[in-house]
């Protein structure tokens, strides 16, 4: 289980990314308005399709509709071989509550971006 650790990308001018090779359990820490976006690059021979899980997510109350369950997390659509993605992490925030693990996705190189 590795921990995805984040690239801040403040201030100004390059920075070396930090690049995570995803296992079949990996954590990360969501930070709430940070701006932050995970990119997955699946290097492997087939499609996955990542699960972002957070150990605290029950349910959400949505306007007009009612309690909605997150508990499952937030499963990707499918990344083809060869294939990016992007997530903006405040964009699935109800899903990242506790602890984030990130499961479905061994072999993809994940990159943790940051704002903050």
């Amino acid at each position: 289980m590795a921990v995805i650790t984040e690239t801040l990308m403040t201030g100004t001018g390059s920075r070396a990314l930090t690049v995570t090779t995803l296992s079949s359990s990996d954590t990360l820490a969501y930070k709430p308005g940070a701006g932050q976006v995970l990119v997955l690059d699946n290097v492997t021979a087939g499609a996955l399709t990542p699960k972002l899980d957070g150990a605290a997510g029950t349910t959400v109350p949505v306007p007009g509709v009612g309690l909605v369950d997150v508990s499952a997390g937030y499963t990707t659509p499918s990344i083809g071989a060869g294939a990016r993605a992007a997530i903006p992490l405040d964009s699935i925030s109800a899903f990242l509550q506790g602890v984030v693990t990130v499961t479905g996705g061994s072999g993809i190189k994940a990159v943790l971006l940051s704002n903050a």
